[in-house]
């Protein structure tokens, strides 16, 4: 919604500043210079991505628009969930958890918290690495390398399409002053015509560096920058996981390996101490 709002902004701020300076706003209508600097622009992307980096790149564009799953809810599900399992483990060793994480949809402790659940990513990393803990055959240094290179990749990953939208991005402005050169040649092969047509030839041509200009730190930069926000807070959520598993695994209690998983989380996510609390007693009275 705050992306639509903005829009909006930009251009009743451009175009309405132009039309109160005395502009005219039918001329920056100029759809040729429109084909010019989004053709150009779309051709040099297809021709600097392929179909992997297209198809990251389209599947990630309409998360823009919706709001952050990433809730202070959704993280008190997570944290209460790796309670639930640490608390089992503790009682009743790594082994009473091999039903849970070999079929976590079956899994009673798993349907408690829906949201999670859900999340296929998600509900995959914990039950890779409690699978490698059942397994007991990596201590907890060499898992915590396994969880950064994964973390890794799932990051660049992730990256693709940020990166493809910057891209694309830095290169409106470009194709912007092709399409005012363009524009200034035509211009140029026309000074035989009256003055006033002339005029009209000029400011076509500068409206092509306008909307170059416009497009790209008006509307594509700020995408790709939301799109790295969205991210990293995909991220966050898998460095919650880590660091509770990994405090499991150093031998503290699942009291305090959760409250590792509390503290890296954004302030703004992050649960109180005692909402955390309440909530867990709440989930195992279920």
């Amino acid at each position: 919604m705050l992306v639509i709002v903005g829009y909006i902004v930009i251009l009743a701020s451009i175009f309405g500043g132009f039309a109160m300076a005395g502009g005219h706003l039918a001329s920056l209508w100029q759809p040729v210079e429109v084909i010019m600097i989004g053709g150009g622009a779309l051709g040099a992307m297809l021709v600097g991505s392929g179909p992997k980096v297209l198809k990251a790149t389209l599947k990630a564009l309409p998360s823009i628009f919706k709001g952050s799953k990433y809730t202070k809810s959704l993280y008190m599900e997570l944290l209460a969930l790796l309670f639930e399992l640490l608390a089992k483990v503790r009682k009743e060793g790594l082994m009473s958890i091999e039903s849970d994480v070999e079929d976590p949809h079956a899994s009673p402790i798993f349907s408690k918290y829906p949201t999670i659940s859900h999340d296929h990513h998600v509900v995959e990393f914990i039950t890779d690495y409690l699978r490698l803990m059942v397994g007991g055959n990596l201590n907890a240094m060499e898992i915590e390398n396994l969880m950064d290179n994964e973390i890794e990749t799932h990051h660049q990953e992730g990256h693709i399409p940020v990166s493809a939208v910057a891209k694309l991005g830095d290169g409106l402005p470009a194709f912007g002053i092709v399409a005012a050169v363009m524009g200034v040649v035509h211009t140029m092969e026309s000074v035989g015509i009256p003055p006033s047509e002339l005029g009209m030839l000029i400011a076509a041509a500068l409206v092509g560096t306008f909307l170059g200009i416009l497009l790209a730190y008006g509307f594509v930069g700020p995408v790709s920058t939301l799109l790295e926000n969205k991210l990293q807070e995909s991220s966050k959520v898998f460095e919650c996981v880590k660091v509770t598993l990994l405090a499991s695994l150093n031998g503290y209690a699942p009291q305090v390996a959760v409250e590792f998983g509390r503290k890296v989380l954004y302030s703004t996510e992050r649960p109180s101490f005692l909402e955390l609390e309440e909530h867990v007693k709440q989930a195992k009275g279920k």
